[in-house]
């Protein structure tokens, strides 16, 4: 009897290690659980199944997070006041102490992540939910990561004394199963877009970049591309481009291959003194419009159609606006993040005449 015993004792304690070393389902994100070292959060972006895509230009190195925010959502309008004192207050802090850096919506839920960093460069990030904000837990989650090529050193400063690893990503996205990451490499033409395929390999094609500047009245190569989308243009795929002072430029998405030097083609001169923020794209009486925020101008709008018949290429120095034909929406003023909620809406951080910080939704009838 006590032999027997034995032996159903034995058998149980192999049933539970049989039970405890069953091997888990395997990422087919490759995907790892850990505390991701996100040093800083410059851009922010979106793929397929809720995965949220974070640009570290201080770590030099992009991020993939399962949020675990995949369920489709109902597209509602955000309308949230004092965003920025809401933010704090979800953090634990005051508005005083944070910068907001970037604002994506997550295409399958519609939920709006914001990303900050506190003044003592911790970043975090935040997940709305209607007028709902809570943290997001950067412990203990599910993520991978990739290093960034060719970037400069952390103390690394230009003529001016600013440090240029700061640079390093502008702006994120994703597209065709890969991440797009624009910014500075610290190559003699170190404008950069690297391609980034996704799940991370060791994989990353990056190319050099040039564009006529009309404002400057100068081709340039050391300027970041600040906000950037891809687009159809008479049926061939573009990256479309925005910098500092405000040039919009066509490059052919196929001729940006690892170690080459693409020259763009520059169809609009859209103001000097400005900053373009964000950039997307809208229907409006069903036709495809592009949606650019500014800091100091308007938000601008631009029929895909205008740019398609737009042949040339701005190649003289040029006060003012010139170009392919845009409209500015003169009610946007000030925008300080912008994002698509779906085909016919954006998502708007702006600061109002008060000094308040507000979202809002703005839909094609208001654009």
């Amino acid at each position: 009897m006590k032999k027997n015993s034995f032996y159903f004792v034995m058998l149980l304690a192999g049933i539970t290690l049989l039970a405890a070393t069953k091997p888990s389902v395997k990422s087919p994100y490759g995907f790892t659980k850990g505390n991701p070292e996100i040093k800083s959060i410059s851009a922010l972006s979106f793929g397929k199944d809720g995965i949220l895509f974070i640009g570290d230009s201080k770590g030099a190195s992009v991020f993939a997070l399962e949020t675990k925010d995949a369920k489709t959502g109902n597209a509602s309008a955000i309308a949230i006041e004092k965003i920025d004192e809401k933010i704090a207050s979800a953090l634990g802090t005051t508005k005083e102490n944070i910068n907001i850096t970037d604002m994506a919506v997550n295409p399958v839920s519609k939920k709006l992540y914001i990303s900050v960093q506190f003044t003592d460069g911790t970043p975090a990030i935040l997940k709305v939910d209607n007028e709902k904000i809570e943290a997001v837990s950067l412990k203990e989650v599910n993520f991978s990561s990739i290093a960034l090529n060719d970037v400069y050193a952390e103390d690394a400063k230009d003529a001016r004394g600013r440090p240029m690893r700061v640079s390093t990503i502008s702006d994120l996205g994703f597209d065709n199963g890969k991440v797009l990451v624009s910014g500075l490499s610290n190559k003699e033409f170190s404008s950069t877009f690297r391609s980034i395929p996704f799940p991370f390999t060791d994989k990353q094609d990056q190319a050099s970049l040039e564009m006529y500047h009309a404002s400057h009245g100068r081709y340039e190569t050391t300027s970041p591309i600040r906000t950037f989308t891809t687009g159809k243009i008479n049926g061939k795929d573009y990256l479309i481009a925005s910098y500092t002072c405000t040039p919009l430029v066509l490059y052919p998405l196929d001729e940006l291959k690892s170690g080459m030097h693409v020259k763009g083609r520059t169809v609009a001169e859209m103001g000097s003194g400005n900053t373009p923020i964000d950039m997307t794209t809208i229907t409006k009486n069903g036709e495809t419009y592009l949606i650019m925020g500014n800091t100091a101008k308007p938000v601008s709008e631009v029929n895909y159609k205008n740019i398609a018949a737009f042949e040339g290429t701005l190649t003289e120095r040029v006060a003012g606006t010139a170009g392919t034909v845009f409209v500015q929406v003169p009610t946007l003023t000030k925008v300080l993040q912008m994002d698509k909620l779906d085909n016919t809406r954006v998502v708007i951080m702006q600061k109002k005449d008060n000094g308040s910080i507000d979202l809002m939704t703005a839909n094609n009838d208001t654009l």
